[in-house]
């Protein structure tokens, strides 16, 4: 198998367009983690004991991480449509 590298210079990214990019992740993950919650990620399960108070406590962090991670890993590509907007907005 061959390594593919690239053929030009990796272009540099400002530190202003790093904060946007941050900022629209972070967007995203929330709205991943909302979406998350409605759909029942995290919510005790009946019948076996679930995990108790605890676990209600502690199960929106997992959420928000597991949100989180999708986002950084590309997520549903809102991250990429907010960073373009907010870009074009701040260029203007």
């Amino acid at each position: 198998m061959t390594d593919i590298t690239p053929t030009g210079p990796v272009p540099a990214i400002s530190p202003h367009d790093a904060r946007l990019r941050h900022a629209a992740k972070e967007l995203e993950g929330a709205f991943l983690a909302e979406m998350l919650s409605a759909a029942g990620l995290g919510k005790t399960r009946e019948g076996l004991g679930g995990g108790g108070a605890g676990e209600d406590q502690f199960s929106s962090f997992l959420t928000r991480r597991q949100a989180m991670v999708m986002a950084e890993a590309g997520g549903i590509g809102l991250a990429e449509s907010i960073f373009r907007s907010l870009k074009e907005r701040a260029d203007d």
